[in-house]
């Protein structure tokens, strides 16, 4: 069946794993990739599918309400799979608001364009109209094929002991400015569920890691910094424990949720891959000796000891029986060999790496987007 999806942060890292599989996998499908571009946005990302007769990139800001109104009424989006976002800690720390614009109202903007052009949509396609007459009619409309798909955090359950799981009955307790302002996201997805009838599905990950990651977060940091014999900054005693999810498995349960999952649930995605930061970092420098051909623990010299962050959550894990179970989605790959191929395709990709942690892919890839 044909459907035009809309994708958002595809150029982001997670986004662009999940463009690259919808349209390869569905060729019926028209996938537009909306991406404002911004530091974490690269189109260096989709080289392999930017010429594909199914894909096209659309440079915009999902805070731009007749933008997104304008670009609703030109594809008629079928669904919205929602991934942009301000993500990094460190920086809605600094810059809160940031986080509060794009995450919140972002958001909110996106949907209030899906709730108004599908109730139209949908208003055209009934003969019987007696019905539309207030925004509380829009709950009694039947709608089977519209889907708004959010994409969120673990990080909005806040922090676990030494035992437990965070499972979709988990109560929200952020403790960032960054997890806040994605909390806050979910309600408003959930509330124009309840309030409008909006058909609308959230998911929750744990951490992600892979290619195409961009050099800010700890696993592709580390890698560029053991690479040219620079300090890997560890916070605290690195303690701080996280679930591991490879980002091919998650644009996978992606893929999953937005075809199988039920309207107005959560499901949360994990990787069943819990491991402290140190001995993350240990096991990384490892693998980067041997890939190097450097003496074992050279790399291990370089792991240095900072001041631990604001608010900074001691675990996350991720329960993803429910997934599992009810939609048959589970991870492909155990930690070490994901990481293995995570640390081959970032010293294959040097040209990549390079130009992101210079700055130059966004130069170049503004004067593609013109040249266009």
């Amino acid at each position: 069946m044909k459907k035009n999806i809309l994708i958002t942060g595809g150029a982001g890292f997670i986004g662009s794993h999940v463009v690259r599989l919808f349209v390869n996998k569905y060729p019926d499908y028209k996938i537009v990739n909306l991406d404002k571009l911004t530091y974490a946005g690269n189109l260096a990302n989709l080289k392999d599918i930017e010429n594909k007769p199914n894909y096209e990139f659309v440079k915009g800001d999902i805070l731009d309400s007749d933008f997104i109104n304008n670009l609703f009424k030109k594809y008629n989006f079928d669904g919205v799979i929602h991934l942009a976002a301000e993500s990094h800690v460190d920086r809605s720390i600094s810059n809160p608001l940031d986080f509060v614009m794009t995450n919140v109202m972002g958001t909110v903007t996106l949907l209030n364009a899906a709730k108004n052009h599908w109730k139209d949509v949908i208003a055209r396609e009934q003969s019987d109209r007696s019905n539309l007459k207030s925004e509380d009619s829009f709950a009694s409309l039947k709608i089977t094929d519209k889907l708004f798909y959010h994409i969120s955090t673990d990080e909005v359950y806040g922090t676990l002991g030494a035992k437990g799981f965070f499972t979709e009955e988990t109560a929200y307790d952020p403790h960032s400015p960054y997890s806040a302002s994605k909390a806050s996201s979910d309600h408003f997805v959930r509330a124009y569920h309840d309030t409008y009838g909006l058909p609308v599905v959230v998911s929750n990950c744990s951490n992600n890691y892979g290619s195409h990651h961009f050099p800010e977060k700890l696993i592709p940091l580390a890698i560029n910094n053991i690479k040219n014999n620079k300090p890997v900054p560890v916070y605290g005693k690195g303690e701080n424990v996280r679930d591991w999810l490879f980002v091919e498995d998650h644009a996978r349960a992606i893929d999953t949720i937005f075809h199988k999952g039920k309207v107005g649930e959560t499901y949360n995605i994990g990787g069943n891959n819990e491991w402290k930061n140190i001995d993350l970092i240990k096991l990384l420098c490892k693998i980067m000796d041997k890939k190097l051909r450097r003496k074992p623990g050279t790399s291990a010299q370089l792991i240095t000891f900072v001041k631990d962050r604001a608010g900074h959550d001691l675990r996350y894990a991720i329960d993803s029986s429910k997934l599992q179970k009810e939609l048959g989605w589970k991870p492909s790959l155990q930690f070490e060999e994901g990481l293995e191929k995570t640390v081959d395709w970032y010293l294959a990709n040097e040209e990549w790496l390079k130009n992101v942690t210079s700055g130059d892919y966004q130069k170049y890839y503004d004067f593609q987007y013109i040249k266009r």
